[in-house]
C-alpha cells in the first residue's frame, strides 16, 4: 500500500539532503482536515539549512514534484507546509488492501525472528484472584496481542506467586484442620481460611510460628509430603484462575512461578558474589545503588532466605538463555517501579550480552478507583475478578432484557458486552492513569465505551445482512466515496496499522481504544448522513464495501485489545 508519509520525506530528503529517515519522523498529521492530511514543520530543518522556516517552506514547495499524483496540493502555513493526498489513489489503495488482507489488514512482519516475553497477571497461589489483577491482566494481554499482530513471536508469562514462607503457614494449618476444610470443593475460599486462622495462631504462638518456618524448610528441601501438598494447592489454584482466563478468553504459554527459579537463585548469588558488589549489610546481603541514586536491592534476607528481586534476577537469566528474547517486558502496578529499576540494574552485574539487559522494559500502570474512592465491597473484602465479570454480565442481561428481550443467545452476547465493557473500560486511558470505575459510565451504549465499538460494530453486519451483500471490489467506483464522510472513514482505515504500531511501541493499549471510537463514530456520522441501501447501484455497492471494511477493522481492533465482538445486539 502507498505510504505517503514515506514518499513525501524521501522527495523532503532528496531536495535537501537531509535522511528521509529523520523527515518521516518529523511529519505530523494536522489537528483538523482544512489543513491538509499531513504537515512538515520547516523548522526541523533551520539548523541544517540555515534558513528561517518560513524561507525553507516556500522553497520546498517550489521544488517539489510527485510524479504519481500522490499528492494533488501543498499549501505553506507559516512554517508548516501541508500535504493534501490524492483521494481517489487513497481509497482504491485502502479498500483494496482491505479486500487481499481482510481480518489481517494492518498487520506486519516487522517483528519476525524476534522473540517477546510479556510478564503479566501473576496472581498468588491459595489467594483470591481479584480486581487487583484485572489491570495486569488486560494490558498485558493487549500488548500479547499488539506484537503479535506485528510479527513478534511472543512468550506470555504468567509468573505465579507460588513460593515462600506462607506455604509453610498453609500447610501447617492444613496438617490441623485440613479435614474441617473442603479445598476441592471451594479451594481459593476454604485456602483462604486456613491461612487467616493459621496466621492468628502464629502471632499468639511463637513454637507455631517456628513449625511453619520449618515446614518451608522442608518444602525447599524436597520433602514429599510437604511437595505434594504445595503441589495440590498449586494446582488448585490455576484450576480456579482458569475459570477468569477463560472468561476472559486469555492463554499463556508459561506458568513458571516463583517456584520455578527456587533452584536457579544460586548461581545468581555466585555470579553477584564474584563481582565483589554483594556485601553484608545488617545481617542481609544487599548490592549498594547509593552511586545510582537508590536504595539497596537486598539479595538475601537476615535468616538466609532469597527475596523477589533475587528470583527476579534468576528469571531474566531464565528468558534470556530459553527465549534469546529481544525484549522482557514487566505488567505490572506502579507501586513496583523501585523494585525493577533495582533489579534492571543488578542485572546488568550478570555477565548477559547488552541486548538482553536493553530488553528489560518495566510496563507501570496506575491503580482501580471507583466513584467514590478505593473500589472494595461494602464489608471491606476484595471484590473476586470472577464476580465481578459476571455482575458485569449480569447487568448487561437485564438492559437486554428490558430492550431487546426477543435476542437469541442473550447470555452469550450479554458477556461479550458486559466483560468487552470491563476491558475497555481499563484500556480506553493510558495506563498510567488510575482507572475509574463506573457502572454507569462503563456500560452506556451511547458513550465511550467498548459497548459502543460493539454496537456500531454490529450495525454495520445488520447493514451488510439486510442487503444480502457480497463484498467484491470489483464493483466498488471509487469516485462514490469522495465526499467528507466517506473519506474520514478511508483515512482513519488507512492509519490503522500506524496505530497499532504505536500502540505497541508505547506499550499503549489506549492508543487503539481511542482510535475505535473515532473510527465507530466516523461510521454512526457517515451513517446517519448517507443512504445505504436504495440509493443506485453504483453508491450502494462503494458505500455497503466501505461499510464492511468498517466492521473489519472495528471487529480486528477490537481483538487486539482482548474485546470479542457480538454479531448482533
Amino acid at each position: 500500500m502507498v505510504d505517503f508519509k514515506k514518499i513525501i520525506s524521501e522527495k523532503i530528503g532528496e531536495i535537501t539532503n537531509v535522511d528521509s529517515k529523520n523527515i518521516y519522523e518529523f511529519i505530523e498529521t494536522p489537528p483538523n482536515k482544512e489543513m491538509g492530511d499531513y504537515a512538515f514543520p520547516c523548522f526541523k530543518l533551520a539548523k541544517d539549512l540555515k534558513k528561517a522556516p518560513p524561507v525553507i517552506a516556500n522553497e520546498l514547495k517550489d521544488k517539489l514534484t510527485f510524479e504519481n499524483n500522490e499528492i494533488v496540493k501543498i499549501e505553506i502555513a507559516g512554517g508548516y507546509l501541508n500535504f493534501y493526498v490524492n483521494a481517489q489513489m487513497l481509497i482504491s489503495e485502502v479498500l483494496t488492501e482491505v479486500e487481499k488482507l481482510k481480518e489481517n489488514y494492518g498487520s506486519s512482519k516487522v517483528g519476525k525472528g524476534k522473540n517477546i516475553v510479556i510478564d503479566y497477571s501473576s496472581p498468588n497461589i491459595a489467594k483470591p484472584f481479584h480486581i487487583g489483577h484485572l489491570r495486569t491482566t488486560v494490558i498485558g494481554n493487549s500488548i500479547y496481542k499488539l506484537y503479535k499482530f506485528l510479527g513478534y513471536n511472543c512468550i506470555g508469562v504468567n509468573h505465579l506467586g507460588d513460593w515462600g514462607t506462607q506455604f509453610g503457614k498453609l500447610i501447617e494449618g492444613y496438617k490441623r484442620w485440613g479435614e474441617e476444610y473442603n479445598i476441592d470443593e471451594n479451594p481459593i475460599d476454604e485456602l483462604t481460611k486456613i491461612y487467616i486462622r493459621i496466621n492468628a495462631l502464629c502471632k499468639e504462638d511463637e513454637t507455631v510460628l517456628n513449625d511453619c518456618r520449618n515446614n518451608f524448610k522442608k518444602l525447599e528441601d524436597g520433602d514429599e509430603y510437604c511437595t505434594n501438598l504445595w503441589k495440590k494447592f498449586r494446582d488448585l489454584s490455576i484450576k480456579e484462575f482458569q475459570k477468569v482466563y477463560d472468561m476472559l478468553d486469555i492463554h499463556f504459554d508459561s506458568l513458571n512461578g516463583e517456584a520455578f527459579y527456587a533452584d536457579k537463585m544460586d548461581e545468581i548469588v555466585h555470579i553477584l558474589e564474584s563481582t565483589g558488589k554483594l556485601v553484608e549489610s545488617e545481617g542481609a546481603r544487599i548490592i549498594d545503588l547509593s552511586d545510582k541514586n537508590m536504595a539497596p536491592c537486598i539479595i538475601g534476607k537476615t535468616n538466609g532466605s532469597t527475596t523477589y528481586a533475587t528470583r527476579d534476577l534468576a528469571a531474566i537469566m531464565y528468558r534470556a538463555r530459553e527465549y534469546n528474547y529481544d525484549k522482557n517486558i514487566y505488567v505490572t502496578s506502579y507501586e513496583q517501579i523501585l523494585h525493577f529499576k533495582q533489579v534492571f540494574e543488578v542485572a546488568k552485574l550478570l555477565g548477559l550480552d547488552e541486548k538482553y539487559i536493553n530488553g528489560l522494559v518495566h510496563v507501570p500502570f496506575g491503580m482501580i478507583q471507583s466513584k467514590n474512592g478505593k473500589l472494595s465491597t461494602r464489608d471491606g473484602n476484595v471484590i473476586k475478578l470472577e464476580d465481578l465479570l459476571n455482575e458485569a454480565t449480569s447487568r448487561v442481561e437485564t438492559i437486554i432484557d428490558a430492550k431487546n428481550p426477543e435476542l437469541e443467545n442473550k447470555k452469550e452476547i450479554a458477556k461479550k458486552i458486559g466483560i468487552g465493557a470491563v476491558i475497555f473500560n481499563d484500556l480506553y486511558n493510558s495506563r498510567i492513569k488510575d482507572e475509574l470505575f463506573d457502572w454507569d459510565t462503563m456500560l452506556n451504549f451511547n458513550g465511550e465505551t467498548g459497548p459502543y465499538v460493539q454496537y456500531i460494530y454490529v450495525r454495520t453486519k445488520s447493514v451488510l445482512e439486510k442487503a444480502g451483500y457480497i463484498p467484491k471490489i470489483e464493483n466498488v467506483n471509487f469516485e462514490k466515496l469522495q465526499d467528507e464522510k466517506s473519506l474520514e472513514i478511508i483515512k482513519l482505515i488507512y492509519n490503522f496499522g500506524d496505530i497499532i504500531m504505536q500502540a505497541a511501541e508505547k506499550y499503549e493499549p489506549y492508543i487503539l481504544a481511542r482510535y475505535l471510537i473515532s473510527l465507530a463514530q466516523a461510521f454512526s456520522s457517515f451513517y446517519n448522513e448517507n443512504k445505504i441501501i436504495g440509493e443506485e447501484q453504483q453508491t450502494q455497492d462503494a458505500r455497503l464495501y466501505l461499510t464492511y471494511a468498517t466492521g473489519i477493522i472495528l471487529k480486528r481492533g477490537a481483538n487486539l485489545l482482548g474485546i470479542q465482538m457480538p454479531e448482533k445486539m
